[in-house]
């Protein structure tokens, strides 16, 4: 089952900057994808037009089948969809962890009951199970990030986007991150500069830079020197040692 379909997407915005050129791909369901590309490649506009806020020509993308650029349909993303931005800041706003993880519940007005429910298995699912009480604003790095996580979560979304998963995290917080969304069902696709956390999470990998660059298996594509370098990325350590050993 197609999760993500993206048919000759191009977006172009107010200042006659083109940030995208006739992106074509799918990504299936239960998928984990990377997506690279330097500053400025359309990563972030890719994501805004999958979630439905940037607006655009109907048939270029569906996700979960349902088309954002139809209003019907672009009601019913939030609950197919959920966007992990990079400062988790952005997520969290509220006294408790508790407040935050059950805000998108709330505003579909599920009753009580089902709400604490969707709370304590988000929070389950990202290792913060009795952080219930806590202030989000006096949580570590790598908390904070699977809190933010978490309020995705409990909207149950089928697709996860996650733009810059990794950024300001020490490698401890890394690590765990990385353990949470291996072990999160549903398709991934995620965005980031940090092509070693592609390795970790990722068994497949979409190359961008305003257009298609290549699309195929992540430990490949990211040993390509010739196609990272003039992009701005770097093969990752781990595989220039091992074209060295």
């Amino acid at each position: 089952m197609t999760a993500l379909a993206v048919r000759g997407l191009s977006h172009t915005y107010a200042d006659g900057r083109a940030a995208l050129r006739g992106l074509t791909f799918d990504v299936q369901a239960g998928e984990s994808v990377g997506l690279v590309g330097p500053n400025g490649a359309g990563k972030t506009t890719l994501f805004l037009r999958l979630a439905g806020v940037l607006a655009g020509p109907a048939g270029q993308v569906a996700v979960a089948g349902l088309d954002p650029a139809i209003p019907a349909e672009r009601k019913q993303l939030p609950r197919q969809v959920g966007i992990v931005f990079q400062n988790p800041d952005d997520q969290l706003f509220s006294p408790t962890l508790f407040d935050d993880v059950a805000f998108g519940p709330l505003n579909f007005g599920l009753p009580p009951s089902e709400v604490r429910a969707r709370v304590s298995e988000a929070l389950a699912a990202v290792g913060l199970k009795g952080f219930e009480e806590r202030s989000p604003h006096r949580l570590s790095g790598g908390e904070k990030r699977r809190a933010a996580l978490a309020t995705v979560l409990a909207m149950r979304p089928g697709v996860l986007l996650f733009d810059e998963p990794t950024m300001f995290l020490d490698p401890r917080g890394r690590r765990e991150l990385a353990t949470t969304i291996r072990g999160l069902p549903g398709t991934k696709l995620i965005a980031t500069h940090d092509l070693d956390f592609v390795l970790d999470v990722c068994s497949r990998v979409i190359v961008i830079d305003g257009e298609l660059l290549d699309d195929g298996d992540a430990k490949m594509i990211l040993a390509d020197d010739a196609l990272l370098t003039p992009h701005g990325l770097e093969v990752p350590y781990r595989l220039k040692s091992r074209e060295t050993s």
